[in-house]
């Protein structure tokens, strides 16, 4: 079942296009990797999914009863971001609030999802930390904890592992694997990491000078020529490890 379809979008600023003729569909339980040097589009391609960002041209349909607000999303982290002055339990719960609509506060089924979501992710323990003193891994365990409180359907993840260190960006790729694995749950990921893209996800959507140069699965987009020049080879010329 299709989750998303974009058809023949447009995307830009101020009518100015930044990616055209954008066409392609995500399925329910899906792992797409969006991929493309920066100014391509990739990140206002998920400003526009998650609708904060209307299309220049173009429709994206949302198929299984799927929302807007139904939508898990990890952006990019801004410095004043990073320095939030909550408890890792207040930020994580604060991905219920669209559940809570017009009440000032948050009920038992909330909080218990709140816990269910963080003990998932490994951070139960630092429940009453505050997020500003955590480590950068240990701050977007909590971000990704937060998005799956908003969603069980779709989580869209903005760069999730900018900055960091390799044991703990690999550690969170195989928490988001897992997630879409074994939880069900779709994921959209932007991602300058093309080795990790082809390793983790199933499908690539390749941007580049304004327009889709490949949409497909990861194994056909290494055996494409935009895959073959993008993508890392092995020293015997065999797919990434």
């Amino acid at each position: 079942m299709a989750l998303i379809t974009c058809q023949d979008l447009t995307l830009g600023y101020e009518n100015t296009p930044v990616a055209r003729h954008l066409s392609f569909t995500v399925a329910q339980g899906q792992y797409l990797c969006i991929v493309g040097e920066n100014g391509s589009g990739k990140s206002t391609l998920m400003k526009t999914l998650l609708g904060l960002r209307a299309p220049l041209a173009g429709t994206i349909t949302f198929g299984d009863g799927l929302h807007k607000n139904e939508i898990g999303y990890l952006p990019q982290q801004t410095p004043v971001q990073r320095d939030f002055p909550a408890s890792v339990q207040e930020v994580v719960l604060s991905g219920c609030l669209n559940r809570c609509g017009l009440r000032p506060f948050y009920s038992k089924a909330e909080r218990a999802l709140a816990a269910r979501s963080m003990e998932r992710l490994g951070i139960a323990p630092i429940a009453r930390r505050c997020y500003r003193e955590l480590s950068g891994g240990q701050q977007q365990r909590v971000l990704l904890a937060r998005a799956l409180c908003a969603t069980r359907k779709l989580l869209l993840l903005d760069e999730p592992v900018a900055g960091l260190d390799p044991k703990v960006t690999a550690e969170l790729y195989d928490l988001v694997a897992e997630l879409n694995r074994t939880d069900g749950i779709t994921v959209i990921m932007i991602s300058h990491d093309i080795a990790a893209a082809v390793q983790y996800a199933s499908h690539i959507l390749h941007i580049g000078e304004g327009q889709r140069l490949f949409f497909g699965t990861a194994a056909a987009y290494l055996n494409s020529p935009v895959g073959q020049m993008f993508a890392p080879r092995s020293p015997k010329g065999g797919d990434p490890a």
